[in-house]
């Protein structure tokens, strides 16, 4: 069973409890970082959790969602090994995984339907990284490298 981990502040609540049942029943372990209500909060308490169990190998892969979707990215880009990226089109949601080998696609959850968050998840998690050219600039995105 493929473990993923999720996090959202309160504008991404229900779009985060929808993905977290529609995950589940593709056979996917869902970690699930919160929030737990709709109530404000504020997004970096729960970007710092799914990115700090990325940088401890806990999880390879995870999914962000806050209003724009821009705070929730930036906050989880400031973990070594996190590499998020925002999608709101399929075709961005393929980029970030075949060019850039994201492993935390973030989602503005303002912006788009439970539908299409579908469409970005599945082209996320079933893109593969292509390498190659793309592979010495990855190498590049941590701080020190």
């Amino acid at each position: 069973m493929q473990k993923i981990g999720i996090a959202c502040d309160h504008a991404g609540y229900e779009m985060k409890e929808f993905l977290v049942g529609y995950l589940g029943a593709q056979g996917f372990e869902v970690l699930d970082f919160g929030t737990h209500s709709p109530e404000s909060v504020d997004y970096p308490d729960y970007a710092h959790q799914l990115g700090e169990a990325i940088d401890r190998g806990e999880l390879d892969r995870g999914i962000g969602l806050c209003g724009s979707g821009e705070g929730m990215a930036m906050t989880l880009n400031k973990h070594q090994a996190v590499r998020a990226g925002l999608a709101w089109q399929q075709e961005i949601a393929e980029l970030i995984r075949r060019h850039n080998d994201a492993n935390v696609l973030v989602l503005p959850a303002r912006f788009v339907s439970n539908d299409e968050a579908v469409v970005l998840v599945d082209t996320f998690l079933s893109t593969e990284f292509e390498g190659g050219r793309h592979d010495n600039r990855v190498k590049k995105i941590p701080v020190g490298c």
